[in-house]
């Protein structure tokens, strides 16, 4: 499989400060790829680079293959984007914002403007005034503009920014709809929690450095770790048992001695309600290789 995003070695400093050191990732058709990391980690600077909006003091970005520095058209051409809140007319209707976007490429019919407006799930409202648009539909509008030209890469700074319970989930609904299309997703955000409900893989960055780059399941594993919940947990004295409460406790065992275990439970005569392999969560797994340091 190709690679839509290749990001290799990249550096910058900026007023003597030396921002990015030597990041590298890449993005292939599907991924939805979680770029995490405190304020000022460089992950905003790293967008910049990738969009061609600052210049590379060292290293290279690829897009569908092509230098974002020497051949800049060629490689921004099947790219989308949207730095934090969409900008759109609020006065204009949301058709009318998509056609101003549209004008501005080639060979975009109307049937094209329509199956866009299907995908992002605004047909019933398109021709109200976005003034009138709560801030989910104000996002899926401008992930809508950002899909005109049909990119294959969507890169989205902060999209959560303001989004209620319901627009979130709108958002990731669409996010998801996308990557099943084969676009790849590139995304930055403080919101830990709902990331790791749609992105497979994490890109954990601080202070300018790449700490690591794994699949989310894989981050998020913890080896040997069940939480098992039973009717009362008074009359078991199994060794190892740890966290314990009334109802519940969590163990260090391999799956083939949980077996042993849930036989030794039920042989006390204790109800067993659940057996659950435990993960952390993934602001768990951030602070876990950030040493600490919380995303703000």
């Amino acid at each position: 499989m190709e690679k839509i995003l290749e990001c290799r070695n990249l550096h910058k400093s900026l007023g003597g400060k030396h921002i990015l050191k030597d990041i590298s990732f890449d993005i292939y058709p599907g991924d939805i790829l979680a770029f995490i990391g405190p304020n000022g980690s460089g992950k905003t600077t790293t967008i910049k680079l990738i969009l061609g909006l600052q210049g590379i003091d060292k290293g290279t970005v690829l897009i569908n293959g092509y230098d974002i520095t020497k051949d800049y058209v060629k490689a921004i051409a099947k790219v989308g984007a949207i730095v934090e809140s969409p900008d759109v007319y609020m006065y204009l209707s949301g058709y009318q914002n998509l056609k101003l976007m549209a004008d501005y490429y080639p060979d975009v019919t109307d049937a094209t403007l329509q199956e866009i407006i299907k995908f992002v799930g605004l047909e019933n409202r398109i021709n109200d005034k976005v003034s009138k648009y709560s801030l989910g539909m104000r996002q899926r509008l401008g992930i809508a503009r950002a899909l005109i030209h049909q990119p294959n890469l969507l890169i989205l700074d902060e999209p959560t920014n303001g989004l209620d319970p319901e627009g979130i989930k709108e958002l990731r609904v669409l996010l998801k709809k996308l990557a099943k299309e084969g676009i790849g997703v590139l995304i930055s955000s403080h919101n830990l929690a709902e990331l790791e409900s749609f992105c497979n893989k994490v890109c954990i960055i601080n202070d300018g450095q790449i700490l690591e780059i794994s699949d989310v399941k894989k981050l998020k594993h913890i080896d040997n770790r069940f939480l098992i919940k039973v009717k009362d947990t008074s009359s078991l004295t199994l060794a190892g048992m740890e966290n314990v409460t009334k109802t519940s406790f969590e163990i260090n065992a391999r799956k083939e001695e949980i077996a042993e275990i849930i036989k030794k439970i039920v042989k006390a005569k204790v109800d067993i309600y659940e057996v659950k392999e435990l993960e952390l969560t993934l602001e768990e797994a951030f602070l876990k290789r950030a040493g600490g340091n919380k995303i703000d």
